[in-house]
């Protein structure tokens, strides 16, 4: 079992490693841990959306910096826009909500 403990925390420490390379790239993001939440977050925002009967079908692409979601892409109302900001804003530790969707003509 010593050796698979070993592995086990080898391949841990180093996915960790990674994970806090990528969250010094910006002055925004300078830790590992606001990283995996900015990740968190927009998971959780790509799935209530998803989950929307009324934004399912629709391109709407999400990304989120110190727990400011950004949505972009297209929808065919002032509605649908709305509601897709209001699911985003719904959303556990988002701490606002940037609306950069286009109405498809």
């Amino acid at each position: 079992m010593k050796p698979i403990k070993r592995t086990t925390a080898a391949l841990i420490a180093a996915a960790l490693l990674a994970v806090a390379g990528c969250a010094t790239e910006g002055e925004k993001q300078s830790t590992a841990g606001a990283y995996i939440d900015d990740a968190a977050i927009t998971t959780k925002v790509k799935t209530a959306i998803f989950n929307e009967p009324s934004l399912k079908l629709f391109d709407i692409g999400v990304t989120t910096e110190a727990k400011v979601v950004y949505l972009s892409g297209s929808v065919k109302s002032r509605a649908e826009m709305a509601k897709a900001v209001e699911v985003a804003r719904k959303v556990q530790g988002v701490k606002s909500v940037k609306n950069e969707l286009k109405i498809k003509q």
